[in-house]
């Protein structure tokens, strides 16, 4: 398994911050927040860029994913949502970064209409995305929050620069079990979101392992070569406990769920039965 983290827990941290903050709790790479209030958005320069991935590198961290706020399945016209993909994608291939994420954004409007838009710009962009060595992720969330809802997008799409980033907040509140959102995604999945909360009506983010998320289920969901990011909301609940000094208990927690989904993996094979998720 590989770990990342979002830099959405660390608001406006410069760049050499949140990488030395990855290396030094053994995560692999960082999700980064696609924003003008970060250091790299798509309006940045290529001499920033280009200073970023330096900074990636000399660390040994990854760009995993751009968090991009494109929303695909929102009303109006497909050219500025088109564009704003494109930019992302842009972004990503110069931070060698293999993903962009999106929303769908397309509340007030019927599931068709949604699904239609989503399906339409996604298909326009997947194969300029694939072109730049980029995959273009829609994030289960808002209008389309379980695997289902953002399966049946991307089964119709059916294109490789296109797949799905399975947040398990969102499929939680949709009332999708982790096995059913696998089912749903296992054929789209780019990777993995995971974060912790005190209840639905509460969505405060905590330490994972701290709330009421089904995170070992979700971890044993995963491929042993998958990719877990932890996206604590630190930029939108500011009241929240710093991500920097809970980032070695989580990556730990990440890795002891992952090494009980192993080895139950093994002992189920040993003993001839099909592994199921816990």
């Amino acid at each position: 398994m590989r770990y990342a983290f979002s830099t959405l827990g660390l608001p406006g941290a410069p760049l050499d911050r949140s990488a030395a903050l990855a290396a030094a709790h053994g995560y692999d790479g960082l999700e980064l927040r696609a924003h003008p209030e970060e250091p790299l958005h798509p309006d940045s320069p290529s001499a920033d860029r280009a200073k970023g991935l330096r900074t990636l590198t000399a660390a040994g961290v990854a760009a995993l994913g751009v968090a991009g706020y494109a929303r695909v399945a929102s009303p109006g016209a497909d050219e500025p949502v088109l564009a704003e993909l494109q930019a992302l994608v842009r972004l990503a291939g110069d931070l060698e970064a293999p993903y962009v994420r999106v929303f769908p954004g397309g509340a007030d409007q019927s599931r068709a209409l949604a699904d239609a838009h989503a399906v339409r710009r996604l298909a326009a962009a997947a194969p300029f995305a694939e072109r730049h060595g980029v995959r273009i992720l829609l994030e289960t969330h808002d209008s389309h929050r379980t695997g289902a809802a953002a399966a049946r997008v991307l089964d119709r799409v059916a294109h490789s620069g296109a797949g799905a980033l399975w947040d398990v907040l969102h499929t939680w509140l949709g009332g999708e079990s982790p096995a059913e959102s696998r089912g749903a995604l296992y054929r789209h999945l780019g990777y993995v979101q995971v974060k912790d909360v005190a209840s639905a009506q509460d969505l405060t983010p905590l330490g994972l392992g701290a709330g009421v998320l089904p995170l070992a289920e979700t971890v044993a969901a995963v491929p042993p070569d998958g990719w877990l990011c932890w996206e604590y909301e630190k930029r939108w609940y500011p009241g929240a406990a710093e991500l920097s000094g809970q980032l070695g208990r989580g990556r730990e927690y990440l890795a002891h769920l992952a090494a009980k989904a192993k080895a139950k993996a093994v002992t189920c094979t040993g003993t001839g039965t099909v592994a199921q998720a816990e």
